[in-house]
């Protein structure tokens, strides 16, 4: 697969702090981070960031030896269980830590018919709406420059049918309809932060949420990238599929993000189940032929979407076993230790997709540079510089 598009390929004038050529000089360099954000689901850095919970620290200290992208909760319902007193200092201070260690986040979801704050059901529609404005109002701007990035509104295909409970944003979203509502959503957030990357996420990756982002294009709908959901408990899609999701939203000339992607290592889902919510089980294990399969598929899905130019980010969903539906869906078991898919991909990201090479300068401190897209530190001797690789205009690099 070519992958060409993830790399530069730059002529580079190296000069040293006083501007003269660094002639003939042995350049290291050294890739500190990926454009490309590999992500995974971040909400174990809470409670080992704002409550010190000891138990956290090696499920966090493997997660930043691959991840650059971190996905943190704002689901409404529980950020702001009671109306006025939202969690914001611990999303703040989880952020800022992500931030300091040079890893891109992203708050999720703005707007959601689920886990959606019990307290906005008191209210007629026009005042829910209203609450829901001031809400992106608060989030986008108190926390613009650590989140820059965020799921303005999420699975909207579903959200006028939604039967499973009454809740405050099918209720506007059946009032307004679906595009309306994620027009009056994408208004606000962009307003508050025009420079932000606003996404539409959703697991339906069937024609119908293909029109409805035509329909919010044509509209007007500032859309910044598309969020894509693939969890797979009920068995991997296959390349056939995932090349075909492909094709169906890379038309729009748009970012693809694929949002949260999950592939397991035990027993697959039965089919007959609609909503994975409805399953439950006791335990749900993980077994050695399961962390094989699960490597396999996980490598294969992430090269295809490696190679699409049109795809920016991939997030796993859970980091560990039992995140979510007690599924066997992360990279660490349940004591923690580190399953096939987790060496596989940290050579994957550190190694084969990594730029760590030397070259040497001309008579002139020239020298061709070849690297994946992403920040370098380039050095000779005691002299370094540390810059972003993201193009393939000729510059120049001075060393001090």
């Amino acid at each position: 697969m070519d992958i060409s598009h993830r790399k530069v390929n730059k002529r580079i004038q190296f000069k040293d702090a006083q501007g003269n050529p660094l002639a003939n000089k042995e350049i290291a360099v050294k890739q500190t981070n990926h454009q490309f954000l590999f992500g995974c689901g971040g909400f174990d850095f809470l409670p080992y960031v704002t409550k010190g919970n000891e138990a956290y620290k090696e499920i966090t200290e493997s997660w930043l030896e691959i991840f650059n992208y971190a996905t943190l909760p704002f689901y409404w319902g529980r950020y702001e269980p009671t109306e006025g007193n939202p969690n914001q200092d611990d999303l703040m201070k989880t952020a800022r830590y992500l931030q300091d260690k040079g890893v891109k986040v992203k708050g999720h979801p703005l707007c959601w018919h689920t886990v959606c704050a019990d307290w906005l059901m008191k209210y007629d529609n026009a005042t829910i709406m209203q609450k829901q404005l001031e809400r992106i109002d608060r989030e986008v701007t108190n926390f613009k420059g650590v989140i820059d990035m965020w799921d303005v509104i999420n699975e909207v295909v579903i959200m006028p049918i939604f039967d499973k409970y009454d809740n405050a944003v099918t209720r506007l979203c059946k009032e307004k309809g679906r595009v309306r509502l994620i027009k009056e959503v994408f208004d606000r957030a962009y307003a508050n932060n025009p420079n932000a990357t606003l996404l539409l996420n959703d697991f339906n990756t069937s024609t119908n949420y293909e029109i409805l982002i035509d329909g919010c294009l044509n509209a007007g709908v500032p859309i910044t990238a598309i969020g894509i959901q693939s969890h797979q408990h009920q068995g991997y899609w296959g390349k056939e599929k995932v090349e075909k999701v492909l094709a169906r939203f890379d038309h729009f000339g748009l970012p693809i993000h694929f949002t949260e992607n999950t592939l397991i290592s035990g027993d697959i889902m039965p089919a007959y189940i609609e909503d994975l919510n409805d399953w439950q089980v006791d335990e749900w294990p993980s077994t050695p032929e399961g962390e094989e399969r699960q490597a396999r598929e996980i490598e294969e899905m992430y090269r295809l979407l490696f190679a699409n130019p049109m795809v920016q980010a991939i997030t796993t969903w859970d980091y560990k076993d039992g995140a979510w539906l007690k599924a066997p869906s992360g990279f660490l078991r349940l004591d923690n230790s580190r399953k096939p898919a987790y060496h596989m991909l940290k050579k994957l990201v550190k190694e084969e997709w990594w730029t760590n090479t030397t070259v040497v300068t001309d008579a002139q401190g020239y020298a061709q540079v070849e690297a994946f897209k992403g920040d370098y530190c380039l050095s000779s001797a005691d002299l370094a510089a540390n810059v972003s690789l993201t193009d393939n205009d000729q510059v120049e690099v001075q060393l001090k």
